[in-house]
């Protein structure tokens, strides 16, 4: 048996629902890849939120239940033309590496701001594509990570 099909490694996603059809496609390949790799896919759990801002408390309050071997904060953050949208992200970033910090549960991101983006099929087909590629990525992130922290475990034993 290995880490990801142990019975307590349980996977917290935390999605935004701005442009949830673009979100959609990294939870989805998130979970399909963590079948792949051997994980049980009915212990990931799907929390959401109304936008990027939301994701750090949830994941604060998921890590802090001691259920979650690992969370995933994930969000497509574009320029709306109201405020600048690589502050908000850098915001959600720094709240989700101060989650992990204070709660030893990794927190991954796949929170990711385009530098530009219109309402257009071929980029919104782009994000959709490039979104199944990040959450593919930060399952095999995800894995490693659980893996690097149960042999800490053994060193720390």
């Amino acid at each position: 048996m290995t880490i990801l099909s142990h019975p307590s490694t349980k996977i917290a996603i935390v999605r935004a629902r701005w442009h949830a059809d673009i979100v959609d496609q990294c939870v989805n390949a998130f979970v399909a890849q963590w079948s792949k790799l051997g994980g049980n896919a009915a212990d990931v759990e799907i929390f959401d939120v109304p936008g990027a801002l939301e994701i750090p408390l949830h994941a604060q309050t998921l890590a802090k239940t001691g259920r979650y071997s690992a969370i995933l904060g994930t969000a497509f953050v574009v320029d709306g033309g109201i405020y600048r949208h690589d502050f908000v992200a850098g915001t959600v970033l720094d709240g989700m590496m101060r989650v992990q910090l204070d709660t030893d549960v990794p927190v991954l991101s796949a929170v990711l701001t385009p530098h530009n983006f219109q309402e257009s099929e071929p980029l919104i087909a782009f994000f959709r594509d490039h979104f199944v590629v990040k959450g593919e990525e930060a399952a095999n992130a995800c894995a490693q990570i659980l893996d690097a922290r149960a042999k800490l475990a053994l060193v720390n034993a």
